[in-house]
């Protein structure tokens, strides 16, 4: 069993408008799974995504599907 911390980054893309996530993509390999939490609260929740649905996610923001 692995007791691999997860390695959390911020994207480059990101401004400074208080609307960031952050990603430990370094688990994706050891655990299935991508965790993504608030930047703004990184002792709150983490939500763990399947890593298909993450590459959804981004993909659906990179095609500006997701915009409001």
């Amino acid at each position: 069993m692995t007791t691999e911390t997860p390695r959390w980054f911020t994207s480059s893309y990101s401004g400074n408008g208080g609307q960031c996530v952050e990603v430990a993509a370094n688990l994706v390999a050891s655990h299935s799974t991508v965790p993504v939490r608030d930047s703004k609260n990184p002792h709150g929740p983490t939500l763990a995504l399947a890593p298909d649905a993450w590459a959804a996610f981004v993909g659906g923001v990179q095609q500006g599907a997701l915009t409001p």
